[in-house]
């Protein structure tokens, strides 16, 4: 069996953020899709080990920022290979608090949606967050990127906690 084939189904690249007692977390994370369109419903898919899981489970809160195909891998390194349990991953980034309180991130962002959780589904190492959409909004025209773009043109690696890492033979 080839898992590698898994690495051929469309994904893109997010900011997924959330909130909890006034502080602020965001990751990268590929795995989000939409579920319905009435009511307008999207599933993320996000490691029990994260920061940002807890603090969408206990604000039931979370956004969704797109990311562009020219956001450069240094910015995606603050969210994607560094944990917000020891730097404030905010702190550099232009951002505003949507609707519901989550953070959104405005800089190498497409456009945004934001969602209430209304289920969870655990799924071993992951908890799928199903949110209803509370606000969605286009920032701007630029292309999104792709998860095969991020892996085949920028050269990007795929962090151990993220739902499409495949261990390498030997390693």
């Amino acid at each position: 069996m080839n898992l590698k084939t898994l690495h051929k189904i469309s994904y893109g690249l997010y900011i997924v953020a959330s909130r909890n007692n006034g502080e602020l977390n965001g990751q990268i994370a590929n795995t989000v899709f939409q579920v319905t369109a009435d009511p307008p419903t999207i599933a993320v898919s996000i490691n029990k080990q994260n920061l940002t899981h807890e603090f969408i489970r206990k604000s039931g809160v979370f956004s969704v920022s797109i990311l562009t195909r020219d956001t450069p891998l240094k910015f995606i390194g603050i969210f994607g290979f560094r944990t917000g349990k020891e730097i404030k991953k905010f702190e550099n980034v232009k951002y505003k608090l949507g609707v519901t309180g989550a953070p959104i991130v405005l800089e190498n962002t497409v456009g945004y949606v934001e969602a209430k959780v209304v289920s969870s589904v655990d799924v071993g190492t992951h908890t799928i967050f199903i949110g209803r959409v509370v606000d969605a909004e286009i920032l701007n025209d630029a292309e999104p990127m792709t998860y095969a773009y991020y892996h085949e043109v920028k050269q990007g690696k795929t962090p151990e906690k993220a739902a499409t890492y495949i261990k390498e033979p030997g390693k």
